[in-house]
C-alpha cells in the first residue's frame, strides 16, 4: 500500500495524468516535476516545483510515472533502473485512496472505450454512483464526492498496468489481445503478460471476465497461480439478443463481440435486462470509433479514426459491402492483416500517410489499392470515384494506424476527416 501523507515524489510526465497527480498530492508532500519538453509545464507554476537535473540529490521515496513514457528509452532511463522499485503510477495513488471502492478494470486491444462507456451509463440508469475514468480521457484522481457505495468504471491501458504497483480490481474484464504497442512492449509474449497482470494481482475475492477464444490463457493461468474466480465469456451473441437491439452501432461485428462482457456485468450486479437493453438501444456511440458522420439513402460514411490496428479495423471491414476503405499513417511493429482475399472482394483501398508501401505490400494481392500523400487527397479521390456509383456504398475511414506521422493524435486526425468531408459536400 502506498503510505501518501509526508513523501517525496517526482513526478516524471506532465500530461493529464501527471497534472492530476500533482494537483492531488502537492497538497501535503514535497513534489517535483520534470518533463523533457519543457512545453508540457505551465510557465506559472513556481520554478521550484520544477526539476532539470541532479535528480539524485533528492531521496524520492515515489517517482510517479507517466503510461506514455518508455522507462527504457527516456533521458532519465539510468535514473529508472536505479529506483525501479519506487516506481508507481496514478492507479496507484487512487488504490492508497479508496481501497474498499468496487472497481471495474476494463482492459484490451479494442473495444474498451465503448464497453466502458455502456458498463457506466447501465449502471447509472440503475441508480449506482457510478465513475467512468482512466485512459478514456478522465483523471481518477480529479473525482469529488467519493462515498462508500461510489462504483469506479476505469479503462485501463497496457501503459498503465505496466507501471501499477499496488492497484488491485474487484472486477477485471480482458476483452481480447491481439498484437500492438510491440516498440513499447518489444514482444507479444510481454504484451500479453502485462494485460494479464491486471488479473494476476486481483484476491481470491476479485472476479475475471476473460474472453473464451484467449490462447494460452489456462497455461498462464496455472504458472502464475490466478486467485481470482474466473468467468470465460463465449463473445458470440445469440439471434435472441440480436433482435432486441435496435440500434444500427451494435450491430457491427466489433461492437457486438463485446456485449456478452456487458451482460456478465449486470448479472453481477443485478441489473435488469431490460436496463440493459434501453441503454443500448439509447447509445449514440462514441466519437471517432466508428461513428457514422453522414447517412443518405445511398452512401454511409464512417468516422473510426480510433483504429489504430489491422485488428480493430477488420471486424468494421467484414460487417459491410460495397467499401471504399480509407487508411494509413504510422504502422504498428508486428501488426498483421489475418483476413483472407475473399473477406475484401468488395472494397476497395485509399493509403495515404508516412507507411503507405507497408499497408500496399499488406493488401497486394487482396485489395486493388491507391497511394495518396495525405488524408485529404485520399478522400477526395473518393468524392471523385463515387459519382458513378449508384448502389448503397460505404465510406470507411479507419485507419489501421497510429496518427503520429501527421497528427498529434486520434481525435485531432478524426476531427480533420470530419472536416474534410463537410468542405467535399458529399
Amino acid at each position: 500500500m502506498v503510505i501518501l501523507k509526508g513523501k517525496k515524489f517526482l513526478i516524471y510526465g506532465f500530461g493529464l495524468s501527471g497534472k492530476s497527480c500533482f494537483r492531488f498530492l502537492n497538497k501535503n508532500n514535497y513534489v517535483r516535476i520534470l518533463d523533457d519538453k519543457e512545453e508540457n509545464i505551465p510557465k506559472i507554476l513556481s520554478k521550484k516545483k520544477i526539476i532539470k537535473k541532479k535528480l539524485r540529490r533528492v531521496n524520492f521515496d515515489y517517482i510517479v510515472l507517466s503510461p506514455g513514457i518508455d522507462k527504457t528509452s527516456c533521458s532519465i532511463k539510468k535514473y529508472l533502473k536505479i529506483n525501479s522499485n519506487k516506481i508507481i503510477n496514478e492507479l496507484d495513488i487512487f488504490y492508497s485512496l479508496c481501497p474498499k471502492n468496487k472497481k471495474i478494470s476494463i482492459t484490451g486491444t479494442n473495444g474498451k472505450s465503448t464497453v466502458v462507456s455502456i458498463i457506466y451509463k447501465v449502471l447509472k440508469k440503475s441508480g449506482i454512483d457510478a465513475r467512468l475514468v482512466g485512459n478514456i480521457g478522465f483523471p481518477i484522481l480529479s473525482e469529488k464526492n467519493i462515498n462508500k457505495n461510489t462504483v469506479f468504471i476505469i479503462e485501463v491501458s497496457s501503459y498503465q498496468i505496466e507501471y501499477s504497483k499496488y492497484f488491485i480490481s474487484d472486477i477485471a474484464v480482458i476483452l481480447n489481445i491481439s498484437p500492438d504497442h510491440l516498440e513499447r512492449h518489444r514482444s507479444f509474449k510481454n504484451y500479453y503478460e502485462t494485460k494479464f497482470k491486471l488479473i494476476k494481482n486481483q484476491t481470491k475475492r476479485g472476479v475475471s471476465l476473460i474472453n473464451k477464444n484467449l490462447d494460452h490463457f489456462d497455461k498462464y493461468s496455472k504458472k502464475n497461480d490466478i486467485k481470482s474466480k474466473i468467468y470465460k465469456i463465449n463473445p458470440i451473441v445469440s439471434n435472441k439478443i440480436i433482435s432486441k437491439i435496435s440500434n444500427n452501432y451494435f450491430l457491427n461485428k466489433n461492437n457486438l463481440e463485446n456485449l456478452k462482457f456487458v451482460l456478465k456485468i449486470c448479472q453481477i450486479f443485478k441489473i435488469k435486462i431490460n436496463t440493459f437493453f434501453e441503454t443500448l438501444n439509447k447509445f449514440k456511440g462514441l466519437q471517432y470509433r466508428q461513428q457514422t458522420i453522414l447517412k443518405k439513402k445511398n452512401l454511409i460514411i464512417i468516422n473510426d479514426s480510433k483504429s489504430t490496428s489491422f485488428s480493430s479495423s477488420i471486424n468494421l471491414i467484414k460487417s459491410y459491402r460495397n467499401i471504399y476503405w480509407i487508411l494509413g499513417g504510422q504502422s504498428k511493429m508486428g501488426d498483421k492483416l489475418t483476413l483472407k482475399k475473399s473477406d475484401f472482394y468488395d472494397v476497395k483501398a485509399y493509403i495515404y500517410g508516412k507507411d503507405k508501401n507497408f499497408f500496399k505490400n499488406k493488401l497486394k494481392n487482396k485489395i486493388k489499392c491507391k497511394k495518396f500523400k495525405n488524408l485529404n487527397d485520399a478522400t477526395k479521390s473518393v468524392y471523385n470515384n463515387i459519382s458513378n456509383d449508384k448502389s448503397l456504398k460505404h465510406i470507411i475511414f479507419s485507419p489501421a494506424a497510429a496518427s503520429y506521422d501527421q497528427y498529434r493524435n486520434f481525435e485531432e486526425r478524426g476531427k480533420k476527416f470530419n472536416l474534410i468531408v463537410k468542405k467535399l459536400k458529399f
